[in-house]
């Protein structure tokens, strides 16, 4: 008997687990779009075509391409032609249209970026309106140095290696313009610098700040720059040494931003193709045709002509001591009687007179003699006013700590 009730309750047990329902959850993750805006729209919402402004691309035919009559077209552009001219598109730049989605892919916003960090909206989805907006741009203080194995070129590569903007060679050429010779770096130089690079949006690159300070070794003598505003109500600044003397001079030491010196200032000079010495008394700096040449300092324009073996040439007189002349251009830009500020572009390099090749040939006067420009002395600007230098002296006290501090790599 006991047996018996035994097998029954095992019968009933397996029974009533073979009846038993397993439940199975299955976890189901429901994706959510993400809604992309810029600009303040919704991109979802719209067709988005992204295009630049090409060669012969005007407003009216770009929003016409994009079925806006030209009767709309019209209406657009005396609505906005008071805050933005829409003739002066400029080639490259980028533009976004945003369309109607359904069958007529009707334009119905116009989005130009004239510059990384601005860029304009014209809509006419009902009503025409403009707006101007400029992004948000963050300043990062970044540090580099390098050393330089013998040319510009290599200062180049030094950047380059280093992930750096080229645009920083450019920069610190233009603060070392005056007291340091670009065309004859070498071995053993080596610079430092402290500088600020800009940010849209956190993340993206929108290039250089200004350099906040700089060091440069050259042919074994130190060059400290510092940025320091002289007059705040003007936001006027320049760059000084430690010592608060300006690094610029009253004339820069050539008159292209890059080139070489492909003929030196030479008074024994020997031609073979004449079989004799033929002084050259400029120095020759070669460059593409068509490369902007500056005056190297302040002066008033006294000549600018084409003559014989000079070709087009323009002589600027900076005071009663110095004279310039800049020979060989393919065109001028000044005329006699023009007054020119150091940097300013005078002509273009080119191939008119007596030359093999394209350059500019630069002569130098002092006291009505011609002399190497590239071995004299020349005058320095202003130092900084004897009121402000004290607060100077502060101001570049950490800088120049942190310049010390950085190592050579």
């Amino acid at each position: 008997m006991k047996n018996l009730i035994f097998l029954l309750l095992i019968v009933f047990f397996f029974s009533c687990k073979s009846d038993k329902i397993e439940e199975e959850v299955i976890s189901t993750k429901i994706e959510i779009p993400e809604l992309i805006q810029k600009f303040g729209y919704t991109l979802d919402d719209y067709k988005v075509i992204e295009d630049t402004i090409r060669n012969g691309d005007s407003f009216g035919e770009i929003l016409n391409n994009h079925h806006v009559d030209y009767s709309e077209v019209y209406n657009i552009v005396e609505s906005v032609k008071d805050t933005f001219n829409v003739a002066k598109l400029i080639v490259g730049k980028p533009y976004v249209i945003l369309a109607n989605k359904d069958t007529t892919e009707k334009a119905q916003v116009f989005v130009y970026q004239p510059r990384i960090t601005e860029y304009v909206i014209i809509d006419f989805t009902d009503t025409i309106f403009y707006e101007f907006h400029e992004k948000n741009i963050k300043t990062v203080v970044k540090e580099a140095s390098g050393a330089i194995s013998d040319s510009l070129y290599a200062l180049s590569l030094v950047m380059q290696d280093k992930g750096l903007d080229y645009a920083l060679v450019n920069e610190l050429s233009d603060v070392y313009a005056w007291t340091v010779d670009f065309f004859h770096l070498q071995k053993g130089d080596n610079f430092k610098v402290i500088y600020e690079e800009k940010f849209i949006d956190d993340t993206i690159y929108a290039g250089l700040g200004e350099i906040k300070a700089a060091y440069f070794e050259h042919k074994n003598q130190p060059f400290y720059a510092f940025n320091f505003v002289t007059d705040s109500t003007k936001n006027i600044s320049d760059y000084y040494d430690d010592t608060a003397n300006s690094l610029r001079r009253q004339f820069l030491k050539a008159p292209l931003s890059f080139s070489r010196i492909s003929s030196r200032y030479n008074l024994k000079r020997f031609i073979r193709y004449y079989g004799k010495i033929k002084p050259h008394r400029g120095t020759d700096f070669a460059a593409g045709v068509g490369t902007p040449i500056m005056s190297t300092a302040n002066g008033t324009v006294i000549e600018s002509a084409r003559r014989g073996g000079n070709g087009n040439y323009v002589k600027v007189k900076h005071n009663s001591v110095y004279t310039t002349q800049y020979l060989h251009m393919s065109k001028r830009a000044v005329k006699k009687g023009d007054f020119v500020k150091q940097g300013d572009v005078i002509g273009y390099v080119g191939m008119t007179g007596n030359t093999s090749g394209p350059h500019v040939c630069y002569r130098f006067w002092k006291n009505g003699v011609q002399v190497d420009p590239l071995k004299e002395k020349l005058p320095s600007a202003e130092p900084i006013k004897d009121s402000l230098k004290a607060g100077y002296l502060t101001f570049i006290k950490s800088y120049r700590q942190q310049l010390d501090g950085l190592t050579i790599d």
